[in-house]
């Protein structure tokens, strides 16, 4: 099987923005938050929040890759690929669940890491950009790939949803 050069250049992203993020924001850290970067209290009451949210967005994408993997498969395709449109499931209550718990990543990281620069400016743009990637980039692919019937599915359920079953679903033991 060759590789899928999409999922590629997505990990490539992932990690610019993580790794790159990490590194930008302590530059930032040091100019302008050096005090509260360099105060070891201020990382010990981060990593408590930072570690939760990191641990919601690791079962939010392991529940949905499972489901994805079992329900949205059919013959042999490369790792991380599709070719049948699930509905069901999660994915009966929003259409991005692996996304929306993935959306906190950023997050998650600048609190482990204890940047401020990270927590306050840089994780917020880089969820903003994920949205933005998200809905230019996956909505187009699904449609491209499943046509009609990704766009009723679009106008029957919601991009995200926060109601408190859907949220159970994603966030879960299992699902």
């Amino acid at each position: 099987m060759k590789p899928d050069f999409g999922n590629i250049l997505r990990m490539i992203m992932w990690l610019l923005m993580l790794v790159g993020g990490a590194v930008l924001s302590i530059y930032f850290d040091h100019q302008y938050f050096s005090g509260l970067f360099h105060n070891i209290l201020f990382h010990i009451i981060l990593l408590i929040p930072g570690f939760l949210l990191l641990r919601m967005v690791l079962r939010a994408s392991k529940n949905t890759g499972r489901y994805l993997a079992r329900k949205g498969r059919e013959g042999e395709l490369p790792r991380m690929q599709t070719n049948k449109l699930v509905t069901d499931g999660i994915y009966g209550c929003m259409r991005h669940p692996m996304h929306l718990g993935l959306l906190f990543f950023p997050w998650s990281v600048a609190l482990l890491v204890g940047s401020p620069f990270f927590i306050l400016i840089l994780a917020p743009v880089e969820m903003l950009f994920m949205l933005f990637m998200i809905k230019l980039v996956e909505e187009t692919e699904a449609e491209r790939k499943f046509g009609q019937a990704y766009r009723e599915y679009k106008q029957q359920v919601p991009f995200f949803s926060f109601r408190k079953e859907c949220l159970k679903m994603l966030f879960g033991k299992n699902i």
